[in-house]
């Protein structure tokens, strides 16, 4: 009980010291459970909408084995003949009721923009039935009757200020459709950020399939009393299980639920791995404020040795102050989790995807978890400053607080952490000369652990080197402040080691990004330079199939000398060794050999065009010992086998598209029928000589009509790519701002504790004449050095990591090694102004001592 009494007085009498630690602890529990919280969430927002759309039985096309799907052709899956009539006489069906879906669609407004997500949520459009009533009611207007006429969900509407009688233009490959809105409907459930339009059944076959009569799917609802597994079983006996796909309610939930929850799972622990990373550098923050805390109170725990107190019960009693940190810091984390999730569920809503606060869930799982972790991360981080404490001798009561650590322990520190980082370096060469990206990443990952854990431990020995040198430019043109605030930060090289490895790892993490994405960018570049010859590419940023009056429109464009049109076919390759695999082809127009420039190993790249023929890679043709002229049997998906000759092999080496095969548009259409063959996913065009300007302008407007497209010359490209790889490289840096945000509180709490241990210190410098605005000074500059020191281990370490990476990349093409030196001085001189910031509360606590009273402090 003594020792709960003593341990719960420290933490009140210390509970300012210890706020910034609090504060460490709430942001990391609060980004682990927030992200719960929200994941959660929309687990149970697509649970429910998956819950009321799922009839009791659905019939759909029976799906093709792994391997032999075909590809997109822009049109769904279709049920082979007249199956609703035949489901509806089964025993035990109350009702069946044909169904059609596509998400193969871009809908229009007036003003020719796209009602849909370029990227994320889908657009769907279907006929409007029974079992759409589950999930949706007709707010405003009617169902839509007859081809001039469409339903489109409220969300949609409201977010493109549509309204009754407004026209809508619905494009699919089987042509285009305008119609005017004759109702809205709005969701009975939180929508997850679809576009929903509505046809009647007519309208929907032909447009949406060029089928009449066709659906795709068939809902089936069981009578009063018969089960779904029951009704299953039945409709199995009488259209077949072999033929078609039948799913219970429950099974179609499932099965909607896994595809989402894939998504979801990456999202969840991509984020909570972030969150890690923060609770790692919380460790720095604690580990600093008890160590700091011991070491200010060595004549105190030298005197209760004195009285009495055991090792273990001084142990124990910093233990329970930690405790009681991470209990606070939890509880106080777990509250603002729900609150950090509300905003990333508004944050959501903005970008359209709509989830309601009435779906927050916080499971008991998700409060235990942030508990059990800011707990376990607290006590841990003030188990060594605990066995310190527990090691004051009594005699230490006779000596000044702060005495200085065992110098012997230092050494043996740092040459373990020299031994670390050497075999974190090895790791890392070895990772670079890996011939194979598996090999190499392992090395990589090994690398970069224990470099990070070497610097960790190395830290302190650093700081004497590297904040020496830092001050030369740095400090010293500050004179006396500048050399004050130099051994300052030298004074205990432990505790500025620790509290710039917070810093460090955040900051590594920055560069070896920036190092990988400007690398990234520049190979992409520096192939598009050296390999595309085509002066425009035309793809949608969603991943939509070129429709055929959209390719029909680019071909009669002005001043184009050439269009190719760029597919991919999956098919199962047959090699004369006797191995076969699944594989994809790209079927394309032979202007192709003129838009890509490719280095053959073997023949011409154009005779790879040619009837019966195909290219391979220098690789696969090395694998299966190939030469010019072999055949291989090639199985057409949902088409025919053929016999194709080897006319070109193409040079791997330095390639992104490193391995692909190509046929000719003409092989692909010879093997396939009409309505299997996929449908381009890419154009390219190449202008007239002396035409650019005026073709480019042509291309636009020949496609202004169709805006799911994106048209883009070799320099839009580019900045496509400069500007995709950059969101990325944004939202993890956002992620990431959550440890630095944590290791600038260490680099104030640091200073904070630093400043009341110098508190005689500081009163005999006012004495003697510093000024309260040298004082301040000195203060900052200490800070600047202890963050830009961290900044320089960090930026240093992550361009080693970064560099390495794309020596891995390099294997698959990404050969252009580039340091971002403007990001990476920019984070430089950042650090800089982060050390100014986290020194203004210290600075200015500090220049407002009584001078008496601090030269009184014991």
């Amino acid at each position: 009980m003594t020792v709960m009494k003593t341990a719960r007085r420290n933490f009140v009498a210390h509970k300012g010291r210890m706020a910034l630690s609090a504060i460490a602890v709430l942001l990391s529990v609060a980004f682990v459970c927030g992200t719960l919280v929200f994941t959660d969430t929309m687990n149970t927002t697509f649970d429910k909408l998956f819950a009321v759309t799922s009839s009791d039985v659905t019939v759909s096309p029976k799906q093709p084995d792994a391997g032999k799907a075909p590809g997109d052709s822009g049109k769904p899956e279709v049920l082979a003949g007249p199956v609703v009539e035949r489901v509806s006489k089964i025993e035990g069906v109350k009702s069946a009721e044909g169904g059609v879906i596509s998400a193969a669609v871009t809908v229009v407004g007036a003003k020719n923009e796209n009602l849909g997500s370029d990227g994320g949520a889908p657009t769907l459009a279907g006929n409007w039935t029974e079992n759409e009533l589950k999930s949706m009611k007709i707010t405003s207007g009617r169902a839509p009757r007859g081809p001039t006429e469409v339903m489109i969900d409220a969300d949609t509407a409201k977010k493109h200020h549509l309204a009754l009688g407004d026209d809508i233009r619905t494009i699919a490959v089987t042509g285009d459709n305008r119609a005017k809105i004759s109702g809205i409907a709005s969701f009975t459930v939180t929508n997850p950020g679809a576009t929903v339009v509505y046809f009647d059944t007519a309208t929907a076959q032909q447009l949406l399939l060029g089928a009449p009569g066709a659906f795709t799917h068939v809902n089936v609802t069981a009578k009063d009393g018969i089960g779904d597994e029951q009704l299953k079983q039945n409709i199995a006996k009488a259209v077949g299980a072999d033929t078609y796909k039948l799913q219970t309610a429950k099974e179609a939930a499932d099965a909607n639920r896994k595809s989402v929850g894939s998504f979801l799972n990456v999202m969840k622990y991509a984020m909570l791995g972030f969150a890690l990373i923060a609770f790692l550098v919380g460790i720095f923050l604690i580990f600093n404020t008890f160590s700091m805390l011991v070491a200010q109170r060595t004549r105190e725990i030298g005197l209760m040795r004195a009285i009495g107190a055991d090792r273990k019960q001084i142990n124990r009693s910093v233990l329970v102050e930690a405790f009681l940190l991470g209990v606070v810091g939890s509880v106080l984390g777990v509250g603002a989790g729900v609150g950090l999730a509300v905003g990333l569920m508004k944050l959501m809503g903005q970008m359209g995807m709509d989830l309601s606060t009435d779906d927050l869930t916080v499971a008991w799982t998700t409060p235990a978890v942030g508990l059990f972790l800011g707990i376990l991360v607290t006590v841990v981080s003030a188990y060594i400053p605990g066995r310190r404490a527990g090691k004051v001798s009594p005699m230490a009561a006779l000596r000044e607080a702060g005495t200085p650590g065992d110098k012997r322990a230092g050494r043996i520190r740092a040459a373990f952490g020299l031994v670390l980082t050497g075999l974190g370096g090895a790791a890392l060469y070895l990772a670079s000369a890996a011939d194979k990206a598996t090999q190499g990443s392992m090395w990589l990952g090994l690398g970069v652990v224990m470099t990070l854990i070497g610097f960790i431990v190395i830290g302190p020995f650093l700081a004497g080197i590297v904040v020496r040198v830092l001050s030369a430019p740095v400090l010293r043109p500050f004179g006396s402040v500048g050399r004050l605030a130099e051994r300052n930060a030298l004074r205990n090289p432990r505790r500025t080691g620790a509290t710039a490895a917070a810093l460090m790892i955040g900051l590594a993490l920055v560069a070896c990004l920036s190092v990988v994405g400007s690398s990234m960018v520049a190979s992409a570049t520096a192939e598009l330079d050296k390999s595309v010859g085509a002066d425009y590419i035309i793809n949608s940023p969603s991943g939509q199939p070129v429709v055929p009056q959209a390719e029909q429109a680019m071909r009669a464009a002005a001043n184009l000398d050439h269009v190719t049109a760029y597919r991919e076919i999956p098919v199962k390759i047959t090699a004369p060794d006797g191995s076969s695999a699944d594989d994809g082809l790209g079927a394309t127009d032979p202007t192709y050999a003129k838009d890509i420039r490719r280095t053959m190993t073997a023949g011409e790249h154009a005779a790879a065009y040619g009837p019966n023929a195909m290219s391979v890679g220098s690789l696969y043709a090395a694998e299966h010992h190939l030469r010019l002229g072999d055949e291989l049997t090639v199985a057409f998906n949902g088409g025919k086998t053929a016999k194709l000759r080897i006319a070109a092999i193409t040079s791997d080496e330095g390639n992104l598209d490193k391995g692909m095969k190509y046929i000719s548009t003409a092989v692909a259409e010879a093997n396939l029928p009409a309505d299997r063959l996929p449908r381009p996913f890419m154009l390219l065009a190449t202008a007239k000589s002396g035409q650019a300007d005026n073709a480019y302008e042509g291309v636009k407007a020949a496609l202004a009509q169709y805006p799911q497209y994106k048209v883009l010359n070799q320099a839009d490209y580019k900045q496509v790519l400069r500007d995709q790889v950059g969101q990325l490289l944004n939202i993890v840096y956002g992620l990431l701002a959550l440890a630095i945000i944590v290791a600038v509180l260490g680099v104030v709490n640091t200073l904070a504790l630093s400043v009341v241990e110098r508190t005689r210190e500081i009163g005999l410098m006012r004495a003697i004449g510093l000024s309260r605005r040298q004082l301040r000074r000195m203060i900052r500059l200490e800070s600047v050095v202890i963050a830009l020191y961290g900044a320089l281990l960090g930026l240093g370490l992550g361009m080693g990591w970064g560099a390495t990476a794309q020596r891995l990349l390099a294997l698959e093409g990404l050969k252009v090694l580039e340091i971002p030196w403007p990001t990476i001085l920019g984070v430089f001189a950042g650090s800089a102004l982060v050390g100014l910031f986290a020194a203004l509360v210290p600075a200015f606590r500090a220049g407002r001592m009584n001078v008496l009273n601090a030269i009184a402090t014991d």
